[in-house]
């Protein structure tokens, strides 16, 4: 049986193998056949039993015959796989389509298909293919969902060929799979505008536009091709030559997420966790600022980012906008817990100049960590973190009262180095402290501008 489409089928490994490969494939009812026929061959032969001989003889002979025959059976038979999607949030569904097609000039005869996959993506599926005749097609699909981020691979297909007696049963497996990738949950967030951006914020990026006016004001030598409608006379006539106006390059507002994925950061597991609503609240405000025309980029504690994207994070319009979401998206659906204990790397990255907005997601942390956090907002137009509270995310129920004095003096710290920190309790929907930090960070700006004047 040979295989297109996912690949192609194991082959035959030699008469010796063959032969094993056959008795290997022989059912609970084949065997039973072959060892009364044997039994029976034994007795007549001691017995002197002629006809018995026979009996036994045929029934021997039967489970040889139909492991011969399904061995040797030549299906040539393409199969393919297609994920609808490919790339699914967590605790949503996908749906697996799978085709085979006959491409042989002989008809098949009862197929079972089974495909591979993870344990955490549901049951085992499996199909009976009726008889296929030549050139003809069977489609099935299945489901799988998986309430946890990740890489599953799907397969390979395998394909089981049995004999109408139900004396043999070989596997025939092609060679490829495919992967599907589950990413975290991403939380519809309200379009707020947070005021005191360098960079702008929201509908602040097409002010400092209108501010800075249409064209600079420095000329530059005509090139072929300017538009002579750009020609700025008074530095012609001074240089003695053409020159043009030269056009702005507008600036795309910043925004960098911060994700911290320290182990001992957080505690406990699984897709109602802490780490999990951090990495579900990074890809929310990723996939949020993206759609509203910033260049985003992913920050870890670690330093490290995104491969692919540029020295100012990823920007584009469009579908290069969704290229962008989803090659973030899929970085955070293997994002884990970092060996790391600190936040310094990841200042070093954030101190290299102006970041424009800066949100953080942060876990526990300590007076060292939390001196570095309240630095990192010195050279950020905005700072807004939201820090989990490890006393409230440890314990089932909140009502227990527990020591959050560390917690409320890591926050007073974080406020008074100018960040909008915003406590997360256990279950807390992001986009609720979304618009609280809007409140909070508007109401800061509006006394800070009631103090100046």
């Amino acid at each position: 049986m040979s295989a297109g489409g996912s690949g192609q089928a194991e082959a035959d490994r030699g008469e010796s193998g063959g032969v094993r490969t056959a008795l290997a494939g022989l059912t609970t009812r084949g065997r039973s056949f072959l060892a009364a026929g044997i039994a029976a061959s034994i007795c007549a032969y001691v017995l002197g039993q002629s006809d018995l001989l026979r009996v036994g003889l045929l029934l021997a002979a039967l489970p040889l015959i139909c492991a011969t025959v399904v061995y040797r059976t030549r299906y040539r038979v393409a199969g393919t796989r297609r994920l609808a999607p490919a790339r699914v949030p967590a605790g949503s569904e996908a749906r697996v389509h799978l085709r085979m097609d006959n491409v042989s000039r002989l008809p098949t005869g009862l197929l079972m298909l089974q495909d591979r996959v993870p344990y955490v993506l549901g049951p085992r599926p499996r199909f009976v293919l009726d008889r296929v005749e030549p050139g003809g097609r069977r489609e099935v699909s299945y489901r799988v969902r998986s309430d946890l981020r990740g890489r599953y691979p799907l397969g390979p297909l395998q394909l089981r060929l049995t004999d109408p007696f139900g004396m043999c049963e070989l596997t025939r497996s092609f060679s490829t799979f495919d992967t599907l990738t589950v990413v975290p949950r991403v939380e519809p967030l309200a379009p707020v505008r947070f005021s005191g951006e360098a960079q702008g914020y929201g509908d602040g990026r097409q002010r400092s536009l209108a501010l800075a006016g249409e064209d600079d004001v420095i000329p530059r030598g005509y090139r072929y091709g300017d538009d002579l409608r750009r020609v700025h006379w008074r530095s012609t006539a001074r240089y003695g030559e053409l020159m043009v106006r030269r056009e702005e390059q507008p600036r795309r507002s910043r925004c960098t997420v911060l994700l911290d994925t320290r182990g001992g950061a957080y505690e406990g597991a699984g897709p109602d966790s802490a780490f999990e609503w951090a990495v579900s609240g990074a890809a929310s405000v990723l996939a949020h600022m993206l759609e509203r025309g910033f260049s985003v980029r992913l920050l870890t504690d670690g330093g490290s980012v995104v491969p692919g994207e540029g020295a100012d994070g990823f920007a584009g319009t469009g579908q290069e906008t969704a290229e962008a979401a989803g090659l973030m998206m899929d970085t955070l659906a293997v994002i884990d817990h970092s060996d790391g204990t600190g936040l310094s790397r990841a200042y070093d990255v954030l101190r290299g100049g102006n970041e424009g907005l800066l949100v953080a997601f942060l876990g526990d942390l300590d007076e060292e960590q939390a001196a570095t956090v309240a630095k990192m907002s010195r050279r950020s137009g905005g700072a807004v973190a939201f820090v989990l509270d490890p006393d409230t995310w440890v314990r089932e129920s909140t009502d227990v009262p527990g020591p959050g004095e560390r917690h409320d003096e890591r926050l007073r710290l974080l406020r008074e180095a100018g960040w909008t920190a915003l406590s997360v309790p256990r279950g807390a929907p992001l986009n609720g402290l979304w618009q609280q930090a809007d409140r909070e960070r508007s109401g800061l700006a509006a006394v800070s501008g009631e103090a100046s004047a």
